[in-house]
């Protein structure tokens, strides 16, 4: 876990709300790792899914730039922008944005086949935890079933990032903290770099590293050399 995959440098955000500009982040860098497991944490409106939604390629930067695998993003036509949201990026939010009308196997198959290099979607839906659920619609799902959809969705592109918003925000504690040791399983299993923002402290001692976040800045940054276990996080 030494090879850097994505580099963040003096990254600020405004947005104009009227005749007023609201700065939502300040000068932020970041140096992430490939395979590394990364906990942001801060209030909300601390910059925390600004920042994930820039390194993701959903927003621009005001100033500042992401260098991702060597490639500076700002330099990416709309074509190459969206290939790379598409095949190097898997977002996972707090609402899972399942489509209704088809089954869990089926909304994890649609994003496969926008890209190449997938991986197996029977194993990826193994490895979730859904194998007898495959044929069965969110409606028929639980909160919990529903976000490893989500997961398995975004994990079977086989990205370099996975980009977790909030994952077990929606979810009450037994089943939030299964799905925590999921991400840091499939983290582990392959190799999958994981970026969570919460705005739940505990969390961060799961981390391998933990970045806390307020008023638009990075306040301060912590290695964790023994990170815990998700089952022994607490909140």
């Amino acid at each position: 876990m030494s090879d850097e995959i994505i580099r963040a440098e003096n990254l600020s955000k405004e947005y104009v709300q009227g005749d007023v500009r609201v700065g939502a982040l300040q000068d932020v860098s970041l140096e992430v790792r490939t395979g590394e497991f990364i906990v942001i944490v801060g209030p909300s409106g601390s910059g925390k899914s600004t920042l994930l939604n820039i390194l993701g390629g959903m927003d621009v930067p005001t100033s500042g730039r992401v260098i991702y695998a060597g490639r500076d993003l700002a330099e990416l036509n709309e074509s190459e922008l969206t290939e790379y949201r598409r095949s190097e990026i898997g977002f996972v939010f707090q609402l899972y944005n399942l489509m209704s009308a088809l089954t869990a196997r089926e909304n994890v198959q649609l994003a496969t086949e926008l890209v190449s290099g997938a991986l197996d979607l029977d194993e990826v839906m193994e490895k979730v935890g859904l194998t007898d659920r495959m044929e069965h619609f969110p409606s028929q799902m639980s909160g919990g079933e529903q976000q490893r959809v989500a997961i398995a969705r975004a994990l079977a592109k086989n990205p370099g990032v996975l980009l977790c918003d909030e994952p077990t925000g929606a979810l009450d504690y037994e089943t939030g903290i299964r799905i925590l040791a999921l991400l840091r399983e499939l983290n582990c299993d392959y190799g999958t770099t994981v970026i969570i923002i919460t705005h739940n402290l505990a969390v961060a001692d799961m981390g391998d590293r933990m970045l806390r976040m307020r008023s638009g800045q990075i306040v301060e940054q912590r290695e964790n050399e023994e990170p815990l276990p998700a089952e022994r996080i607490v909140w």
